[in-house]
């Protein structure tokens, strides 16, 4: 599929280019034949000049005209009668009459085009003196030399032409695999993240229809009614969590659309510290970890509150899920350089070095050194709340950034623009 779209690209390329060379091509030729003209007008009144202030007489014996077979030269009295011409005259349409005739009204040179045996043929005509009779040079030139040097021209722009074709097709097809090695990428994740979420919703739906199936068939059953009613905490287990998966799914298609609204107003960035970390100040305890929330008083920041809240959420589970009992997880609030920073620190074993770059993809879990198809250790969540805060901060002109900390654990810092 890929070589395909990229054969059309390059195809499309050099299609485009062709078509501008054909224009700029044809333009050259057009000005060039033009230019050539002119200048074959000047060329023909000068030897037409030089020959009326010379001597006519040895005219027809003297190479007047340095090549006879492409220009022709005619003597015309007022009569119309011929007193002489080379051989190349008739095939030019000389003698003409009635420009002679134009020619001696005018008396001046006269250069028009004429229709000759050939073809259009410029002729320049001037009244001139010989042996004491009024008569007419006419001097004409074989239009085969300016088509000549026009066709030389066409030659040679068609060469160059081809091979910059050639180049641009061989430039198209690799400028066409670079360009298309990002949209391969995003393929691939596109196929990766899709396997993964298929994964995540047949898991819990397996379990559910497997538990489903045993309760069925211990429904009468009065001596399984404390089974059954495990069965059933599992169903609802399994349905909350496919709920969870089927929320952060739709979460993410909606901020990959750009259809989800994010808010860029002042708020206080403390108040959502504090606020989110109660929220999560009785699961610390239950697991016995240590929560402690530190910043200096009021935190002016511009964004979302409500999308801020829900990035802190997503760091406070992930920092509790992986901070051993009797750890501890930190959140710190601070302004940095018209810049206002909250950081969640936990003291669990820390993101793997190969991991730290891929934390924020969807589906990657680093408890497990890959893309996650399995729970962690401590039930793991769906793979998605670290991405879909990635995108959160994105979203609000903020950032989102995972490092190791010095002392152990791993820190994540959030970074949003200061408010008024």
């Amino acid at each position: 599929m890929f070589d395909h779209i990229r054969k059309r690209l390059t195809m499309g390329y050099v299609g485009i280019l062709a078509l501008i060379l054909l224009v700029f091509g044809i333009v050259v030729v057009i000005s060039f034949q033009r230019q050539v003209t002119v200048q074959q007008d000047k060329l023909l009144d000068q030897k037409v000049k030089s020959l009326v202030n010379g001597s006519l007489s040895g005219m027809d014996k003297s190479a007047i005209l340095e090549d006879p077979k492409s220009y022709g030269w005619a003597i015309v009295t007022p009569d119309g009668r011929t007193l002489g011409q080379n051989p190349s005259a008739a095939s030019l349409g000389l003698p003409a009459g009635w420009l002679a005739r134009e020619a001696l009204h005018d008396r001046e040179i006269v250069s028009v085009t004429i229709r000759g045996p050939q073809g259009d043929v410029r002729v320049a005509s001037s009244p001139a003196v010989q042996s004491g009779t009024l008569v007419v040079l006419q001097v004409a030139r074989s239009p085969m030399v300016v088509q000549g040097v026009v066709d030389r021209l066409i030659l040679v722009l068609s060469t160059v032409g081809f091979g910059a074709l050639l180049l641009a097709a061989a430039g198209g097809l690799f400028m066409s695999r670079r360009a298309m090695r990002p949209v391969q990428e995003a393929f691939g994740r596109q196929r990766t993240f899709i396997a993964d979420a298929s994964h995540e919703l047949k898991t819990p739906l397996t379990l559910i229809r497997a538990d489903a199936e045993v309760l069925s068939r211990g429904l009468d059953d009065p001596e399984k009614a404390e089974d059954n009613r495990e069965l059933v905490d599992d169903l609802l287990g399994e349905t909350d969590r496919m709920s969870a998966v089927l929320s952060d799914l739709l979460l993410l298609a909606r901020l990959d659309a750009d259809k989800i609204s994010v808010a860029r107003e002042p708020f206080d960035l403390a108040l959502v510290l504090a606020e989110t970390s109660e929220r999560f100040a009785a699961r610390a305890v239950a697991e016995d970890k240590n929560l402690e929330v530190r910043h200096s008083g009021k935190l002016p920041a511009r964004g979302d509150a409500e999308r801020t809240g829900q990035i802190l959420a997503a760091l406070l589970d992930n920092a509790l899920r992986f901070t051993p009992d009797g750890g501890a997880v930190t959140v710190d609030g601070r302004v940095v350089d018209k810049r206002v920073e909250a950081s969640v620190t936990d003291t669990g074993p820390g993101i793997p070095a190969e991991s730290l770059g891929r934390v924020f993809e969807r589906f990657y879990r680093a408890d497990t050194h890959s893309a996650a198809r399995t729970r962690g250790p401590t039930g793991g969540g769906t793979g998605l709340g670290l991405a879909i805060a990635h995108d959160l901060a994105r979203a609000q002109g903020g950032e989102l950034v995972a490092k190791n900390d010095e002392e152990g654990g791993a820190r994540f810092t959030l970074t949003l623009p200061a408010g008024s």
